[in-house]
């Protein structure tokens, strides 16, 4: 078992070495382990059963899942996004489908309640002869002496019915299986298995329908028909270019100049009207046509396929605004909750106010019934201002937020947008919650999963389970046992060095003229950008500088070299300044870390990624990549890492990194050879790429068995003939850049 799925996963991975991921293989991925996941959730919810089977039902809601789908993307395109939903859809029946006959062995009395008998009674006489063909012969005749069997046949056929209409949707785009032959709506399946558990504790037989059948109720409830929901996120441009349109094809001016007052006006205007605003012959960008494809998209599949409709880079009450009017436009007959994502440090700043406008509106604030989402961006905020600039931004932020939404009476969920490493705020997830402000989850909580950590998180049944315990115990626990509010001197002193992190974070990562040159040179960027690794292009925009890059190949380069430059720039300058203003303050800073969980898990985390650094690799990475005219400015920041390491070191109270988890540093130690020879490796590799001048001598193989066998490279490696480098460095730079990543635990 063990050989196959090593077979398996050398299988994918040659794949991967050749082909652009598709999203809908990462998509695919996550229905596989949210079915896991439909068995396992099982096991915490033993002791949730209350005295009415609804209340259990309800309980089981609260854990509901923490995936997430993404669009904003070139590669998801609409019809990508409806094949994930059916081909979830398809695969819940299926896995419902075969738990149904498994109840239909056990449930064969003939007791019912009155009830159930005359639903019963009903079907059976409804029952067509020729809807149990496919049926082994078993199963083909449930006789009325059997109710429970004759209800549960019937939610069989509409299993298969559903199952099988999803399957002929997603391979021609048509089926003749007519919706009121299948289930649409979760409260339709739910209403003959509950039907099934009255009449069982009505008969005395609590202990069967609190057995099986009650599990399954609470799958289904859990799941729903679509095992998993996905939610779409657009960036608010994209909306602002189709109002835009709209506007200009109703020849009422351009809604892209107009102010954000006047924005507000008319699309509340329209809100409160019901005119049409546009027709088949509305001028359409592919851009356009795209977004408007996704709304269409929405209304055709059932609701419950879909989450929320997320808004990136959100700015203003008027973004919200534009997609519930694009969504009443399009004709979705149940709206979702739409959700902005507030993301740079400005926004973040501005972002109450933003959201007590938008409460301000008597429309919109009737839409919600006291519930709103926000989502919270840890990494482009990481990437504007530095790490240390954006934790505590996030963290005033969300503080500020909840205000809002007491004073308006609204129960806020946060939505944090977390990275999987540092540099995009990802961390040990039980102190990563156990750090958020007090007040802001109150038992609810949504956090990302990204693409990059699916596999950790989720790949395989147990470690389903540990994810789902994490989040669950360290929510409950953030209830019960809330962290200490900052005191008035320790906020005072954090908004002084995240002014001055962020001043020096800017000035050399957007101020300095010739820092994208050094970047670009001295990591793997640009190869990363040109390589099929990714399942998202590496920038938003083909032209542009580091603002136009996205938070993955940021990270991801700066981690390749080991130099983790986004994670501690800035916090040198910040320790440094208020040290040197008054030495009494690292007392304040020590404290700090002692007594405030959101200060503590800060610096333990920027400590680790120093741990796992090393920037005399970075240095061989300058030496063959980088000009030497550039050679100082690299110095000048290797001087900057050291200066910062013992800064950060000195406020922990500690004399070596990590020495508080001699676990961790036993592990890096073990680990560190191995990844400095990748290093060297992706070094010597980048170096003959860009210069093809460079030749390094050939020695012998070190492996007798290689020497031995007499066989030509080309058969001992099977390299990828469509690269555009010279043979076998893109399939060795994307070794050993998976390697690296491997070893550090972290990618972008």
């Amino acid at each position: 078992m063990a050989r196959n799925a090593a077979d398996k996963g050398t299988s994918i991975d040659a794949q991967l070495r050749i082909l652009a991921p598709k999203k809908l293989s990462e998509d695919d991925k996550l229905v596989e382990y949210d079915a896991l996941l439909l068995d396992r959730f099982l096991d915490i919810l033993q002791d949730l059963h209350g005295e009415d089977i609804r209340e259990t039902l309800i309980n089981c809601e609260i854990m509901v899942l923490i995936l997430m789908w993404t669009t904003g993307n070139p590669r998801v395109t609409p019809e990508v996004t409806r094949d994930v939903c059916l081909l979830a859809r398809m695969m819940a029946a299926n896995l419902y489908y075969a738990q149904i006959e498994d109840l239909m062995f056990e449930l064969s009395m003939w007791r019912c309640s009155d009830e159930l008998r005359v639903k019963a009674d009903q079907l059976h006489r409804c029952t067509k002869k020729n809807t149990t063909k496919h049926y082994i012969e078993f199963w083909k005749q449930v006789p009325p002496s059997e109710p429970y069997r004759v209800i549960l046949s019937n939610v069989r056929d509409k299993l298969y019915n559903t199952r099988e209409r999803a399957r002929h949707l997603l391979a021609s785009g048509f089926s003749e299986i007519p919706d009121e032959a299948t289930f649409t709506d979760v409260e339709q399946f739910l209403e003959p298995l509950e039907l099934c558990y009255r009449s069982l504790c009505a008969c005395g037989d609590n202990s069967i329908a609190d057995g099986s059948l009650l599990d399954f109720l609470r799958q289904v409830s859990t799941f729903g028909l679509s095992l998993v929901r996905l939610d779409i996120r657009q960036e608010s441009d994209r909306h602002t270019d189709v109002m835009d349109a709209i506007t200009q094809y109703l020849g009422i001016g351009s809604y892209r100049e107009w102010s954000e007052e006047k924005r507000q006006e008319w699309l509340l205007s329209e809100l409160n009207g019901k005119r049409p605003l546009f027709g088949p012959d509305l001028p359409q960008t592919d851009e356009i046509a795209d977004a408007l494809d996704t709304f269409h998209v929405i209304a055709e599949l059932p609701y419950d396929s879909f989450g929320a409709y997320v808004i990136s880079m959100a700015t203003a009450p008027s973004d919200v605004l534009a997609v519930e009017l694009l969504q009443r436009e399009c004709h979705v007959k149940k709206p979702l909750r739409v959700v902005p994502l507030f993301e740079k440090l400005a926004d973040l700043e501005a972002a109450p106010a933003a959201l007590a406008r938008l409460f301000s509106v008597d429309w919109y604030r009737n839409r919600i019934d006291g519930k709103q989402e926000v989502m919270i961006g840890y990494s482009d905020s990481g990437k504007d201002a530095g790490r240390f600039s954006a934790a505590w931004e996030l963290y005033k932020a969300q503080e500020e937020l909840i205000k809002v939404a007491k004073q308006f009476g609204v129960k806020l969920t946060m939505f944090h947008g977390r990275g999987g490493t540092v540099g995009r705020g990802g961390g040990p997830t039980h102190l990563a919650i156990l750090s958020q402000p007090p007040d802001t989850i109150h038992g609810s909580l949504r956090v990302t999963v990204q693409g990059e950590v699916i596999e950790q998180s989720f790949g395989e049944e147990h470690l389903c389970f540990r994810t789902l315990q994490r989040f669950t115990s360290a929510t409950l626990e953030h209830g019960m046992h809330p962290p200490i509010s900052p005191k008035p001197e320790w906020r005072a002193l954090m908004d002084e060095m995240a002014a001055v992190a962020t001043k020096e974070y800017r000035s050399i990562v957007f101020q300095e003229a010739r820092f994208v040159e050094y970047f670009r040179l001295a990591t793997p960027e640009l190869e990363y950008g040109r390589m099929n690794i990714g399942s998202r292009p590496s920038k938003r925009k083909p032209s542009g500088g580091i603002e136009s890059l996205r938070a993955i190949p940021w990270i991801f380069a700066w981690t390749q070299t080991r130099f983790h430059l986004p994670v501690w720039l800035g916090f040198g300058a910040a320790f440094k300044h208020v040290l040197q203003k008054d030495i009494r303050n690292l007392q304040i800073l020590q404290e700090m870390y002692n007594e405030w969980p959101f200060f503590r898990v800060t610096i333990d985390l920027v400590e680790m990624v120093f741990a796992k650094g090393d920037p005399g690799i970075a240095a061989l990475y300058d030496k063959l990549l980088v000009s030497e005219d550039l050679w100082p400015f690299g110095a000048r920041l290797r001087a900057n890492y050291e200066e910062t390491k013992q800064l950060l070191l000195q406020v922990a109270g500690h004399k070596d990194l990590l020495e508080g988890d001699p676990y961790l540093r036993q592990r890096l130690r073990i680990r560190d050879s191995y990844i400095t020879a990748l290093n060297v490796c992706q070094a010597c590799t980048l170096k003959r790429i860009r210069d093809p001048g460079f030749h390094v001598s050939p020695r012998a193989h070190l492996s007798k068995d290689i020497m031995d066998s007499g066989k030509p490279a080309a058969e001992l490696v099977k390299l990828n003939t469509t690269s555009e480098y010279g043979p076998g460095l893109e399939d060795t730079l994307i070794l050993t850049m998976k390697g690296i990543a491997a070893g550090m635990q972290n990618t972008g």
